[in-house]
């Protein structure tokens, strides 16, 4: 996976430094691994983020940065696949959550649940029927940060495996030998005058 395609979509590192939210992380933000763009690095990003935007609590992105952090993998990646789960996405992923959790239960499914953005869609949910929604959010995170988590190391070292025979292929046409030029055995002059001469005296 190149790593300038990646840091086309990498939110700045100024602009993660500055998010009030994360300043309680202090001098931490300012560890070298956590902006370091490798196979390790960003495939742990892709688990972190991905597994905490499936999480149904406010702020998502304290949780990636805080977890990026204490697994030093790299923190624009993480903060910003947070934001898989959006206002408009969320609907439809959390309600999936919930019917994920409704099976693995064995529990009948309910026509009146519905997502709301607030507190008191929580507060309620929590009052009554949170437990396929939290399995639901719990299972659906793990499965997503693990398909990119594997996905960035498959394509990591695909690309690495590809530029590796690019190379090769290229070294191997360069040095291979003209067939035109070693089709003819080059004479050299000294043995032509000497022949001149052969003929000369005889």
């Amino acid at each position: 996976m190149p790593r300038k395609f990646i840091k086309r979509f990498m939110p700045d590192h100024k602009k993660i430094r500055e998010q009030k939210c994360l300043r309680f992380l202090g001098t931490c933000l300012h560890t070298p691994s956590l902006w370091h763009l490798n196979r390790h690095s960003v495939a742990g990003a892709f688990f972190i983020g991905l597994f905490c935007a499936f999480m149904p609590i406010p702020f998502q992105m304290v949780l990636a940065a805080v977890l990026a952090v204490f697994f030093q993998v790299n923190i624009p990646i993480s903060v910003a696949l947070v934001w898989l789960t959006n206002p408009v996405t969320m609907p439809p992923l959390f309600y999936f959550c919930y019917e994920i959790g409704q099976w693995i239960l064995g529990l009948p499914d309910k026509e009146d649940f519905h997502f709301e953005a607030n507190w008191q869609w929580m507060a309620d949910l929590f009052s009554h029927g949170w437990q396929p929604f939290l399995l639901g959010c719990l299972v659906c995170g793990l499965i997503v940060g693990l398909v990119g988590y594997c996905a960035v190391h498959v394509l990591w070292r695909s690309q690495v495996t590809y530029r590796w025979l690019n190379r090769r292929n290229k070294g191997g046409c360069r040095s291979k030998p003209d067939a035109g030029s070693s089709a003819a055995p080059k004479s050299s002059p000294r043995a032509g005058s000497n022949s001149q001469v052969n003929s000369i005296h005889s």
